[in-house]
């Protein structure tokens, strides 16, 4: 875990800030440490605190003051997974902005253009032979019997959302027994089991803004049909944190804003592939973007 000592500038209790242990939630903790602190916020960091439950449950009972969050996560957060609203990006942030609002006193920052959904992605040399560039080219191809097999977690396996939810709309059903089911959710492991060719693997479960998809020479089969839950990320802050500091919102607002989905694929890449430190690449990012106009 990643902590630094607390400042207690100004007379104020610190603003804690926290993240999820993954690298893009690591690097964007980090941006939000780096803002709030050249603005003059005093803070402390609970970086890499846990898994989305136990961040969620951190902020729920106050322990932490603001943390990165995807919006689709508030489908569970609250218990609406059918709703089609998590499926269009403004809406869903507006969904769940509004919802923990008015149940948690939680406020959703502005957020980021970039989706970190669940996708499918194949060995380039494949997907360049088969002309598989959509999910409709990758049902077309399972249903035709290509002998296609997937890593991927547990949980996309076995979660409705996932796998299923692309089964349903692209109509296929890729075969259990060909699917390497790998402990945890680290794509790195699957996208390097498809990379690699281990075990028979050439097609992986990825999110959209893994840094190591270009490097891996993987090609993401695109979603045109919107199978998935859209998961752009956003800070969410205590109310009565962003009573304290209000300048925190504008503050982070322009460095959401300039996020792209390929922009973090960039980022995530310069820390798993480069093998940089994610407060490194926050801060490097962070100047680069106070030197351009209008930044």
């Amino acid at each position: 875990m990643l902590s630094n000592t607390p400042s207690f500038a100004h007379g104020h209790h610190p603003i804690v800030i926290a993240s999820k242990a993954d690298t893009e939630g690591v690097l964007l903790g980090s941006m939000i440490a780096i803002v709030l602190e050249r603005e003059g916020i005093p803070v402390e960091t609970r970086l890499q605190l846990g898994p989305t439950q136990q961040v969620r449950k951190a902020i729920l009972q106050g322990e932490i003051d603001i943390y990165p969050e995807y919006t689709g996560n508030g489908a569970f957060f609250h218990s609406l997974e059918s709703d089609p609203a998590w499926k269009v990006p403004a809406s869903a942030h507006e969904l769940v902005k509004r919802l923990d609002a008015e149940r948690h006193r939680l406020a959703w920052l502005d957020r980021a253009p970039a989706n970190n959904t669940w996708l499918i992605a194949v060995r380039g040399d494949l997907a360049r032979r088969s002309n598989l560039t959509t999910m409709d080219d990758f049902a077309q191809a399972v249903r035709a019997s290509m002998n296609l097999r997937l890593a991927a977690s547990a949980e996309f396996v076995g979660s409705p959302a996932a796998l299923a939810s692309f089964e349903a709309t692209y109509g296929f059903h890729f075969p259990r027994d060909r699917i390497a089911v790998q402990p945890g959710g680290n794509t790195m492991t699957t996208m390097r089991a498809a990379a690699q060719n281990i075990g028979g693997v050439n097609a992986a479960m990825v999110y959209g803004t893994d840094g190591a998809i270009a490097t891996l020479d993987l090609v993401v089969m695109k979603d045109t049909r919107g199978a998935q839950i859209v998961y752009e990320p956003a800070p969410v802050v205590r109310a009565e944190a962003l009573e304290r500091f209000p300048k925190i919102s504008k503050a982070l607002a322009g460095v959401f804003a300039s996020l792209s989905t390929a922009k973090l694929q960039a980022l995530n890449a310069e820390i798993v592939v480069e093998e940089r430190p994610a407060r490194d690449v926050a801060e490097r990012y962070l100047d680069q973007l106070h030197r351009r106009p209008g930044g």
